[in-house]
């Protein structure tokens, strides 16, 4: 069973950065794309980052392009989100999701695998 546990959310000022970690337990981690989403309360899952197998290659929204990284260690296991100059409007539960693909996508219906959610909140 493939288990995604996301670690590093709390909360932090505007203007701050954090760095949250997804550790994948149970798969062929290196073997799929994997991406990160966020939702902040009332409104839809947004797609923040996605990264493909090898890691060289990179899908960014643009609200967030110029400040959030994703990464991933295969020999960890782990995809990481570093975020840098956190802004008020970033607070939400972020996720990390595993994709059916090697690579990763926009498209929430492309990840098969879902973390339960580390909340980030960004006070002003």
């Amino acid at each position: 069973q493939v288990q995604l546990l996301e670690s590093g959310g709390g909360l932090v000022q505007a203007g701050g950065s954090m760095r949250l970690s997804c550790v994948v337990s149970g798969g062929t981690f290196d073997a799929h794309g994997m991406g990160w989403f966020r939702q902040a309360p009332g409104k839809e899952r947004e797609f923040i980052a996605a990264i493909d197998w090898t890691g060289s290659r990179t899908t960014d929204t643009e609200s967030v392009k110029a400040r959030f990284t994703i990464s991933r260690d295969n020999r960890a296991n782990t995809v990481y989100l570093q975020m840098h100059d956190l802004k008020p409007e970033d607070t939400a539960v972020y996720y990390c999701a595993s994709a059916k693909k090697p690579w990763g996508s926009p498209a929430p219906g492309d990840y098969e695998y879902w973390g339960q959610g580390t909340q980030v909140t960004v006070s002003s």
